[in-house]
């Protein structure tokens, strides 16, 4: 019986101190890092946005309600490629666009981003991991801001 007590004691001990003398371990070690590089942003990345385009922007004569959706694939170099579909009050534009792309990272995470077929400029927030993105479109007679994420390390 005694020697039952003194197991029951020790195993108690164990439970309340264990716990305090293990290091804790995090997924992915570099998710507090504060910069970025071209490399950052690697891999497939899908979006989709709502906005308004306004006169002569893509070719409208009157305010309208735009959406996109696609993807994008950055090489982590500062280049890409971009395929997507258009929408302008609810009609389809034309075929995919498919295009190269060009972007600049900054080490404080921010950047650009150029769609090179049509000219679409972009300002980029990113995540200093890469997963993710907000992105601001900046031509004039575009009002637009989505968030991008990455899907894939394509």
């Amino acid at each position: 019986m005694r020697r039952a007590g003194i197991w029951a004691l020790g195993i108690g001990v164990f439970l309340s101190v264990g716990p305090f003398a293990v290091e804790r371990g995090y997924a992915d070690e570099h998710d507090d890092a504060t910069t970025c590089s071209l490399a950052t942003l690697k891999g497939r990345y899908l979006y989709a946005l709502t906005g308004t385009v306004f006169p002569p922007a893509a070719g409208v004569t009157q305010e309208s309600v735009g959406a996109r959706a696609g993807f994008r694939i950055f090489y982590g170099d500062g280049t890409g490629t971009t395929i997507a579909r258009t929408s302008i009050n609810g009609m389809l534009t034309g075929p995919d666009l498919h295009s190269d792309l060009s972007y600049t990272v900054n080490a404080d995470c921010t950047g650009t981003l150029k769609v090179l077929s049509v000219g679409a400029n972009h300002e980029i927030f990113i995540a200093p991991s890469g997963d993710g993105m907000t992105v601001l479109e900046t031509d004039p007679g575009h009002v637009a801001a989505y968030f991008s994420w990455r899907v894939g390390r394509e």
